[in-house]
């Protein structure tokens, strides 16, 4: 892979773009209206699950402009369930997870905004048809005006996390998965990573994560809350994530970041109720799956007595950010969370 790269067109790295981290100011937020009842069981559960959209784009539009990405027939609904407090753009949709299948927006010191559009094979074969999301980011970047790059490799947004100075954080599972990149190695994917990212250092934080669904995607296990600090969801010790966190934990704690700094390591304890999906699998409810939105978090609650536990520590880590805890229940319910159903388009 290193040879056939290196002959490629011209990559971000070679053309000055690197991503910027999720607390760099916002031009704006992308989401997508649900669009497909499979991943919520039905009828019923996507109706809740677009109230539970519209919930969440509300909240964002009061710190930042949102735009919902909505199929032609869905689109007066999109905008009577948000009030009238998004911008409504008509596009051909299968899913409506934006994170995974939108652009990872890239920035440059000439300010300049540009994109990668990662190859969307819908988490491993796990859905049809998935044209219309695999032609999403690059859709997006035309509207906004970006260069895009389209990257050698199968990925989605939620399977990465930055600092905005070099570091990432990602999985084995996912990454390196048969379903997606079956003759990957971690060589090339931190090559493919540092050429399209601007990455110098990727940490590996494992496998063997319940998650089945995104096999294992970083933004439901750890996040960044500032260079060299890192925020790690704790499972109760019956959780089946309780022993592969323990490996994140170990990592984390003998790696160095880009700038060669230690991690500082915040636990935040995850949900004490362990609930089962409408497809009988175990509901991948995260705290670490929230929002950065321009001077606030959006962050999910999950009707848990650890929900006000997980408030504190989230406000401690963004001091000066207004903290707004939305019920997302009906969201996990499809597989993501609110950060898997925000992208975030920064300024230059």
């Amino acid at each position: 892979m290193s040879k056939r790269l290196d002959t490629a067109a011209p990559s971000p790295l070679q053309d000055g773009f690197a991503w910027p981290a999720e607390w760099h100011g916002h031009r704006r937020t992308w989401m997508c209206w649900p669009a497909r009842s499979e991943c919520f069981g039905g009828p019923d559960g996507m109706l809740r699950a677009k109230q539970a959209y519209a919930r969440v784009a509300r909240a964002i539009s009061a710190f930042e402009p949102v735009i919902v990405a909505a199929r032609p027939a869905d689109a007066a609904e999109a905008k009577l369930a948000t009030g009238g407090k998004t911008e409504i753009v008509e596009m051909a949709l299968d899913d409506s997870w934006a994170r995974d299948f939108g652009p990872t927006f890239l920035t440059d010191p000439k300010g300049r905004l540009a994109g990668v559009q990662w190859i969307f094979n819908a988490w491993g074969q796990k859905y049809h048809p998935y044209t219309n999301d695999a032609n999403f980011a690059r859709r997006v970047l035309e509207s906004s005006g970006a260069a895009s790059y389209a990257a050698p490799i199968v990925c989605e947004g939620g399977a990465l996390h930055g600092d905005g100075q070099g570091t990432l954080l990602t999985t084995e599972q996912c990454l390196l998965n048969r379903n997606r990149n079956p003759h990957l190695t971690q060589t090339d994917a931190e090559e493919v990573l540092k050429l399209f990212l601007g990455a110098r250092k990727v940490i590996w934080l494992g496998a063997d994560f319940s998650d089945d669904e995104t096999d294992g995607h970083v933004d439901n296990i750890a996040c960044f809350a500032a260079p060299g600090r890192v925020i790690v969801g704790i499972p109760a010790k019956t959780h089946p994530d309780y022993e592969p966190v323990k490996e994140v934990l170990g990592r984390l704690r003998t790696e160095r970041d880009a700038g060669g700094r230690e991690f500082e390591i915040v636990e935040l304890p995850q949900p004490k109720k362990q609930r089962i999906s409408w497809s009988k699998r175990l509901l991948p409810s995260s705290y670490v799956n929230f929002y950065l939105a321009n001077g606030a978090v959006i962050m999910p609650a999950f009707d848990d007595r650890h929900d006000e536990d997980a408030r504190k520590i989230i406000a401690h880590c963004f001091p000066g950010r207004d903290i707004m805890q939305i019920d997302a229940l009906d969201i996990v319910q499809g597989g993501g969370g609110i950060h898997c159903i925000t992208q975030q388009e920064p300024k230059v």
